[in-house]
């Protein structure tokens, strides 16, 4: 055991190259979503959801957008704190902030201060969704989809306002 335990740290030094690179939390992360999925698998044996292109369309704008509130909206700050600090500003209603800590703290930072990250997990649950509560899920697929179109709209508002 210990020659795979030096053996990793012999990989993780050679790849850090002094930066702080939590390869072990990184492993954990993966095990944590990689379990997930086998179980939610396991679970959903023997149910073959039908998804039609409607349904990919609303899974991809709901995947967007829970993936960037979740990383970047102000309102879900309370959930990043633990993790990050605050930076300031970076668009239109979103936040810059800095992962802080080390090990899994650095790891789970990482992960959601990212919303490409966080897409593969939040397409995941929606994925989930469509095989256990599919009109539920599709319910929420039209809000975030709905919500995502807003946000394109407020958008284009605020550039044809500095147009003016």
């Amino acid at each position: 055991m210990t020659s795979v335990v030096n053996t990793a740290r012999k990989h993780k030094n050679a790849y850090a190259r002094g930066a702080d690179r939590p390869l072990g939390s990184y492993l954990g992360t993966l095990a944590v979503y990689g379990l997930s999925a086998a179980g939610l698998a396991f679970l959903a044996r023997g149910r073959t959801p039908r998804i039609t292109l409607s349904d990919l369309v609303l899974m991809t704008i709901t995947t967007h957008k829970l993936s960037r509130l979740i990383a970047k909206d102000p309102v879900t700050s309370p959930l990043r704190a633990p993790f990050t600090q605050y930076e300031g500003t970076s668009g239109p209603a979103e936040l810059h902030e800095e992962v802080r800590g080390h090990g899994a703290r650095h790891a789970v930072g990482e992960l959601v201060t990212c919303p490409f990250c966080l897409s593969q997990w939040v397409a995941t649950a929606y994925t989930a969704g469509m095989v256990f509560a599919p009109d539920a899920t599709r319910l929420v697929g039209t809000t975030m989809t709905a919500v995502a179109g807003s946000d394109w709209l407020q958008l284009a508002y605020a550039r044809l306002q500095q147009a003016v």
